[in-house]
């Protein structure tokens, strides 16, 4: 408590030892405001690509797709017959058959809009909609395989887990480059409190002469740098959430590519982020000012 009230509140005769402009104010406002502006988007990231593998392993494990290879003669029969089975089968909510205008909308964006369909063999697709209870895939496969020689079910198995995976991975990299920018945000204002440090030689060398301990002239530098790190941080994180604002919104169109964004309650969370880098200038100065003082003879 009485290090946050120092870090707060300062000395006067302390801060003396900080220059209040320079190169290495401007360099500790520009850093922490260019690493906030990035964390936002980071994290804006990394929690739309979490939504999305969500929706993408729901969406895709609650649905499935049968289909249906047989001769045109034969189709209709094995349709109704397929749907029978698929009703009758515990834990498949609804099926039905895809119309003809259905199936041309799913193969326009390779094929074109002016697919006849009814010159090509084209299989005939039937949405299945799992239950919460779910279905037994497998026996599910054998009855169809037995009274329904055409049926190919396909649960989409192969198709959720490598979209699933690729959404984790997003969101994986998004949380190591927050890692990295809090990294890289350290190594900057360290390099920034060790040119003030050596700037300002000969006015610690004073300071000690007149008894100040180097914990005293330390706390200046570390007050100085947090609190220029947590100001820089605010400015960057207000216009990394004017930037996220202005994304385009959630659309099927867009896929994964827009409503990166925040929801509900995670609009809170970038107000941590100038938080978090005045604690991580507070640890990189602290360290460098020690460091760096003992040094200074």
């Amino acid at each position: 408590m009485n290090k946050i009230k120092s870090l707060v509140m300062g000395d006067a005769q302390a801060d003396r030892v900080v220059p209040p402009t320079g190169f290495t104010a401007q360099l500790t406002l520009f850093v922490s405001g260019a690493m906030a502006f990035l964390c936002v988007f980071a994290l804006a990231l990394s929690l739309a690509s979490g939504r999305v593998a969500d929706r993408w392993a729901d969406e895709l494990a609650r649905a499935a797709t049968l289909r249906i290879n047989a001769p045109a003669d034969q189709k209709s029969a094995q349709t109704q017959a397929a749907l029978r089975i698929l009703e009758q089968t515990p834990g498949v909510a609804s099926a039905r058959a895809l119309t003809s205008e259905e199936q041309a909308a799913l193969l326009s964006p390779w094929f074109g809009s002016d697919l006849p369909l009814q010159s090509l063999p084209i299989p005939q697709l039937i949405e299945v909609i799992e239950a919460d209870s779910g279905y037994d895939a497998a026996g599910l496969r054998l009855r169809l395989q037995t009274e329904v020689p055409g049926a190919v079910l396909d649960d989409h198995t192969r198709w959720r887990r490598p979209l699933v995976d690729a959404a984790l991975a997003l969101r994986r990299l998004s949380v190591v480059s927050i890692a990295l920018i809090g990294g890289a945000m350290a190594a900057m204002i360290t390099l920034a409190a060790n040119a003030a440090l050596s700037a300002n030689a000969q006015v610690i060398e004073v300071l000690r002469l007149v008894g100040a301990l180097d914990s005293y002239i330390a706390q200046a530098f570390v007050r100085r740098f947090t609190l220029r790190a947590i100001g820089g941080g605010a400015a960057g994180m207000a216009l990394g959430l004017i930037g996220v604002v202005l994304m385009p919104a959630a659309s099927q169109e867009g896929g994964f590519l827009t409503g990166i964004g925040f929801q509900g309650i995670a609009w809170l969370y970038p107000l941590v982020i100038p938080i978090l880098g005045g604690a991580v200038a507070y640890v990189a100065t602290s360290r460098a000012a020690r460091k760096k003082l003992g040094n200074i003879t």
